[in-house]
């Protein structure tokens, strides 16, 4: 797919429209949760499609790369533009702010905006945006239930494992990694195989109960889905994939910045969640930094190409 990028006209065709998608998508989500009875949904209130999970991951990933063009246009004075994708940006925050929103949103959100100032955003201006994020943090979070319930319920849930026989969503991830380790101990170099993570379960919950007796097939970790299955091996090129992946998007630019977002938001969504086996991050993750690392690639080339041009036509003897 990134030698199709190198080649293909449609890069920024395909953005605007998952940029559209995206759109439309937001504009469902504030009808339903707004008016519940209009449109009807077999999801959650706010969630007319697929799943919170996946409209959170695609809604962050639209506000934060938005953030680089948003900055370029300020810088170049075209400031009514950039007041529209601001506007833009803030909307999908605000969605996942008041209306719904994946708990692991609350880790790769900071991480991805902490990033955007880093890279982006000179000394002067960084420390006042951190304050202006705190600023808007800490006000969405006394204005918004939906923020506050979906942060403290992480606490609530773990509270309970000492005191409750309740099956949380925490218990159950911490008993998923609990199990997929002492999976990995068995066989730590190769792994026991792949599609061996059902079987392991089921093994495991024989003859027992309560959160015990739960089995999966995705331990929502992807370290630890690929360690069971592919031990040791299969761990190093994971990590040879995100960092070799990381490696390409190095230099300035929209498409770097959008390439690197995009691998930063699946390594860290990661450590709760599968996303690389998921359908709709997965493609998220494939598209978004194939079509990154085609641009990247063709335009390095393209510049190769004119650097090379005018040294011909400065070392060519004149008639």
């Amino acid at each position: 797919m990134t030698y199709y990028f190198q080649r293909s006209s449609r890069v920024t065709l395909v953005l605007w429209a998952f940029l559209a998608s995206c759109t439309i998508l937001l504009t469902l989500s504030w009808i339903t949760a707004l008016v519940p009875g209009l449109v009807k949904s077999p999801n959650l209130p706010g969630v007319p499609i697929k799943n919170y999970i996946d409209q959170s991951q695609s809604f962050a990933l639209c506000a934060v790369v938005l953030a680089w063009p948003i900055l370029e246009l300020i810088k170049s004075g075209r400031i009514y533009p950039a007041i529209l994708l601001l506007s833009l940006s803030m909307a999908f925050l605000a969605d996942l702010s008041y209306v719904v929103l994946a708990r692991t949103a609350l880790v790769y959100i900071p991480v991805m905006l902490l990033l955007f100032g880093i890279f982006y955003l000179p000394r002067s201006i960084f420390y006042g945006a951190i304050a202006f994020a705190v600023f808007l943090a800490a006000a969405a979070w006394l204005t918004s239930s939906n923020l506050r319930d979906r942060a403290s319920s992480i606490m609530i849930e773990y509270s309970k494992l000492q005191t409750s026989t309740e099956i949380t969503s925490t218990a159950q991830r911490l008993e998923y990694w609990r199990k997929s380790l002492s999976f990995f101990r068995e066989a730590p170099i190769l792994g026991h195989g792949t599609g061996s993570i059902q079987m392991l379960f089921d093994r495991a919950a024989q003859g027992q109960t309560g959160l015990a007796a739960e089995t999966v097939s995705n331990p929502h970790n992807q370290t630890l889905n690929v360690a069971v299955q592919w031990g040791l091996i299969g761990c190093l090129i994971l990590y040879a994939l995100w960092i070799g992946n990381l490696s390409l998007f190095r230099g300035p630019g929209f498409y770097p910045w959008l390439g690197f977002i995009v691998v930063v938001q699946n390594m860290v969504s990661s450590l709760f969640n599968s996303h690389l086996f998921d359908f709709v991050p997965g493609w998220i993750y494939v598209i978004g930094v194939s079509l990154a690392a085609g641009t990247v690639m063709r335009q390095e080339r393209e510049t190769e190409r004119t650097s090379q041009r005018l040294v011909n036509e400065i070392g060519a003897p004149k008639k």
